[in-house]
């Protein structure tokens, strides 16, 4: 048998969850045709891997990233390229591009700004606009060159103005003929091939004005009626960023019962699964296991509900690269724009750093300084050991807390960063919510909040310090988190396992050497604009449909990544 890949004598993990063997894996065009035991693969190749001492595994599947900008110039999907990542779903959280008429772009533009830190100059140099429905967005994607698969959801916000105009923006219960041109727009994009459709109902998304932006007080009956399309064309995900989030006990509570009860309603009614973010928040630390508890009766009562969590904290990064805590203080707001080497000079002037300190401390940021933790930009810890909050640190340096923060930048050249995890605060939260057997690894965020905070590592964070250090979960169920698991719920058939007649999405990992480096401010979107980018070591090779996309973190050539349709 002649084939045109085989990768041999590796450790497959296959993504099912089954115990990792040694064996081989045989490609011809872009799917996977044999595997097996060493020795049982027989033929010959036009390219053969050795990969000896490596694992073998399905290429990762990321549920919630927001690269729906970033893909129409950014081909190879940095940062997700660097964990692994071989299929992104985007659009969720209620924010897309489709559908949309021609007259509200400018208006769809700023709103992603607002919500998701995209900057609207990147998106209006660096995206072409050739759509109106969903469906021709999805051919539009269609067209563009991509290393990985991306597929979407159908997001409330541009739906809204869709079927609305601009009586959505005042966010007024939807008449029963607008939830109808509702309910058909999304009908024509779930038989375009869209995942699903998402919503956003937290109070924390803004518009540009300030206001909530379209469809956070959507009633049951709007949702209802949207979500019906899925029913009808069985398939789809409905994806929420909810309204749980409360500053008390009872609104959590209140708020959890409320959330559930539309979700449990609406996946009985459709048959379709219903995931949306969870996190633990400072407020009401404990609000989360409520929530856990909630959706395990509503699983069973018969909905499928699954939150999806993160590996770790979700914080927003400080540190000279880009923004401090300390930017109000005009000594400190100078620096902004400058170059690195430019803003060190300036740290290092005794008489300007004493200015500094000095307008810092006369006007001190409303943060609690013992939750903001120093991370090394070679080796970062997201564990959050008290030792290493900004508090503590100053302390043992003997110095004020916006000095401390000059001199342990100065002294990792201007790349220390802090980061203030204003989610997850306790990674007790954490492990529970991840070994919960509802619970889907998501939140990576990945193409968004790009001066503000940096999650896409979330596949190498994973398996770094959750399977290699703390050893919570064998590298089999890990696996299983990153590729089966995500790829089942949203239905992607051929991906997500290694198996015959499946895709090959393929990863090549040194496990031994896997490492996650430290976020990097970067200014390589278009208009010159920054974001933090986070790059790993340890991926050898990575294939996407059967051609090699990235070899030991560079892009390899090929732009073989197709779009995801759930048709």
């Amino acid at each position: 048998m002649a084939y045109d890949l085989v990768i041999k004598n590796g450790t497959i993990v296959d993504g099912t969850g089954a115990a990792g063997y040694r064996g081989d894996v045989a490609v011809t065009d872009d799917k996977i045709v044999a595997i097996g035991a060493v020795g049982e693969v027989e033929g010959t190749a036009k390219q053969t891997v050795d990969a000896d001492g490596q694992l073998v595994t399905p290429g990762f599947v990321d549920i919630h990233t927001h690269l729906d900008a970033q893909i129409s110039w950014d081909p190879i999907a940095s940062s997700s390229c660097w964990h692994g990542v071989t299929s992104a779903v985007m659009g969720n959280c209620g924010v897309t591009f489709a559908p949309c008429k021609p007259e509200d772009r400018e208006y769809l533009t700023r709103l992603m700004e607002s919500v998701e830190d995209i900057p609207a100059k990147c998106i209006n140099e660096g995206m072409q606009w050739k759509w109106e429905s969903y469906g021709e967005y999805l051919g539009a994607l269609d067209d563009l060159p991509k290393g990985i698969n991306v597929g979407g959801l159908v997001g409330h916000c541009a739906l809204r103005l869709y079927a609305m105009g601009e009586e959505a923006l005042e966010n007024t219960p939807a008449s029963v003929e607008q939830i109808d041109a509702m309910h058909d727009a999304v009908s024509e994009a779930m038989a375009g091939g869209a995942l699903g459709f998402s919503t956003s109902r937290t109070p924390l998304h803004f518009t540009p004005d300030g206001d909530a932006v379209p469809g956070t007080y959507a009633t049951a009956q709007e949702l209802k009626g949207i979500c019906a399309a899925l029913g009808e064309h069985g398939r789809g995900v409905v994806e929420a960023a909810t309204a749980i989030t409360a500053d008390t006990a009872e609104e959590t509570k209140a708020n959890i019962e409320s959330e559930i009860a539309w979700m449990t309603d609406i996946s009985r009614d459709t048959g379709r699964p219903i995931t949306f973010g969870l996190a633990q928040n400072r407020q009401v630390p404990e609000g989360y296991g409520w929530t856990l508890e909630k959706v395990a009766e509503a699983g069973k009562g018969g909905a499928k509900i699954n939150p999806q969590s993160t590996a770790r904290g979700i914080g927003v990064l400080f540190g000279f690269q880009n923004r401090t805590p300390f930017d109000r203080a005009p000594a400190w707001r100078a620096l902004r724009g400058m170059s690195l080497p430019e803003k060190l000079a300036k740290l290092r002037n005794s008489e300007y750093r004493a200015s500094m300190v000095e307008q810092a401390l006369a006007d001190m940021p409303p943060m609690e300084f013992e939750d903001l933790f120093l991370m090394s930009h070679d080796a970062p810890r997201y564990d959050l050991d008290p030792s290493q909050s900004l508090t503590v640190q100053a302390t043992q340096l003997n110095m004020s807390v916006p000095d401390a923060f000059i001199e342990l930048s100065i002294r990792d050249n201007g790349l220390a960063l802090f980061n203030f995890p204003f989610l997850n605060p306790e990674m007790t939260a954490v492990e529970r919510m991840l070994h919960d057997p509802n619970v889907v690894l998501g939140l990576g965020d990945s193409g968004a909040h790009c001066g503000q905070i940096m999650d896409a590592s979330l596949p190498t964070y994973f398996l770094t310090y959750w399977v290699k250090e703390r050893r919570a979960f064998s590298i089999e169920n890990a696996i299983h988190k990153l590729t089966g698991e995500p790829a089942a719920l949203y239905d992607m058939k051929g991906r997500g396992i290694l198996a015959p007649g499946a895709f090959a999405d393929i990863n090549v990992i040194d496990f031994d050497k896997l490492h996650l480096r430290g976020p990097e401010f970067v200014h390589d979107f278009p208009a010159g604009a920054g974001r933090y980018i986070q790059k790993s070591e340890g991926y050898r090779q990575m294939f996407v449909n059967g051609q090699l996309f990235m070899e030991n973190g560079e892009h390899a050539g090929a732009l073989a990544g197709k779009v995801l349709r759930s048709n």
